[in-house]
């Protein structure tokens, strides 16, 4: 393996690509620690430590996914979540909008558009969150006399942030995530790998560590037992095992491939033969990767929101029922909560796949290549044939996914772990950061192949 990893380096472009890839995640990393001037520190620490724990539970959620660090105040705070809020609804909005999906057909030119159009969403979504986050997480407390504000940017007579400075921190959050944006389109054209993948597991990679911390120094060597409020032996044990069995199950998973078989026709130039070949053709189990959990989640963070606003603001019945609706759906523990993720999943699984996967159009490439399924005619039967195909194995793919998505909350609930460490290693920030690795493991494979050496995974 040593020997493999000193080829990489031996290689000058792939080099430059991965001495890059690090520099520009270094960035990332540094900017992540940068906090914003106007708020005291100490009093942001105070508030993440006190804060509520289905808060701190949604906030370290949204933490795993999106890169982000939502329990301290910093200028990377919202990580590349408006980016993924943006790109996600332009890909909705692409199913039902004629001029995106006109757009979506124009090729790379189309693909540019769409990404200009994702840009200018990105910062009007980071101009709403960061403000979002600014008053609702960090001034909300100060009617209850808790006061985050640096001393040298108070308000004298209230001790509060002025509007000025208010609006300068949203400025400074929403350039920070921008940049991030940045970053990732660097590091796609030119690094290697995906770049908001890798910011995302980046992310995930670093706090590991602290979380695994966290968990050793709580933790009673000796046997306690299942039933009690302990971090045992046993439970360790039982974390390691998970580990284990959800990297196993993710590299299954994301090998797994439907291999339909594949004939083409024969032709006679001369006195020559071509073709008459059988191959196959190779379909994903998980044609859609991280991204329904992604999509579920981002999804998931709207409504607490919007039920506590109108709950907060109103009076009665309608009052109790908004507060109501925004704990269950804001919850990881709630029964509704768990079920309304799980459906979102196993809707985004078909969603993305039938944006990424066009049985019609391969079965017209087919055709056109006279290459067709052995026992399906081309044309209309080889289309209903792959489709019926694609709908299968996408519902085992989403029902692996909607498993590793609420294995955190079981563990978390039934070994009474903290959530942070039950997220890390045993679901979706393990997930994500072994499908990104494994992805970028594949790409650095398809350079060193192409130049006649062995590959990583070889």
């Amino acid at each position: 393996m040593l020997k493999k990893l000193r080829t990489i380096f031996t290689i000058p472009e792939l080099r430059r690509k991965v001495l890059l890839t690090l520099f520009l995640l270094a960035i990332y990393r540094i900017g992540w620690q940068i906090p914003l001037p106007m708020l005291d520190q100490s009093a942001v620490a105070d508030f993440a430590k006190n804060m509520s724990g289905d808060l701190s539970k949604f906030l370290a959620k949204v933490s795993v996914f999106s890169g982000s660090q939502l329990s301290q105040a910093t200028i990377f705070g919202l990580g590349i979540m408006p980016y993924i809020s943006a790109s996600i609804i332009l890909q909705l909005m692409g199913t039902v909008y004629k001029p995106l999906e006109e757009l979506k057909k124009e090729g790379e030119a189309g693909r540019k558009k769409i990404n200009e159009y994702t840009r200018y969403l990105t910062v009007v979504l980071c101009l709403i969150q960061s403000a979002g986050y600014l008053w609702y997480v960090i001034m909300r407390d100060q009617g209850n006399g808790s006061n985050m504000t640096a001393e040298m940017f108070e308000n004298p007579v209230t001790g509060n942030l002025t509007l000025m400075w208010q609006f300068i921190a949203i400025l400074i959050m929403t350039c920070g995530s921008v940049f991030l944006m940045w970053l990732g389109e660097q590091i796609d054209e030119y690094g290697i790998g995906n770049g908001i993948s890798l910011l995302i597991m980046a992310g995930i990679v670093a706090m590991m560590p602290g979380a695994l911390m966290n968990l050793l120094n709580n933790a009673s060597y000796e046997l306690t037992g299942f039933s009690s409020g302990k971090i045992g032996l046993e439970k360790i044990i039982m974390l390691i095992m998970m580990f284990v069995g959800v990297v196993v199950g993710v590299v299954f998973i994301t090998l797994g491939q439907r291999r339909i078989p594949t004939q083409s026709a024969k032709h006679v130039r001369g006195r020559r033969v071509y073709g008459g070949t059988r191959q196959y053709m190779p379909l994903r189990v998980n044609q859609a990767g991280v991204m329904p959990i992604i999509f579920a989640q981002s999804l998931l963070m709207i409504p607490p929101f919007v039920f506590g606003y109108f709950g907060s603001g109103s009076e009665g019945y309608f009052g109790q029922l908004m507060q109501s609706l925004g704990t269950v759906l804001g919850s990881p523990q709630s029964m509704v909560y768990n079920l309304v993720y799980i459906a979102m999943i196993y809707f985004f699984c078909y969603f993305w796949t039938a944006i990424t996967f066009n049985p019609k159009e391969i079965s017209d490439n087919m055709k056109d290549n006279g290459t067709f399924i052995p026992g399906y005619r081309p044309g209309r039967r080889t289309e209903d044939y792959l489709e019926a195909v694609i709908e299968r194995i996408t519902y085992v793919g989403a029902g692996f996914l909607a498993l590793i998505a609420v294995v955190p909350t079981i563990i978390s609930e039934l070994l009474g772990v903290d959530y942070m460490v039950a997220s890390f290693y045993g679901g979706t920030g393990l997930l994500i950061a072994v499908s990104v690795a494994f992805d970028l493991v594949q790409k650095i494979d398809s350079h060193l192949v192409m130049r006649n050496y062995k590959g990583l995974l070889e």
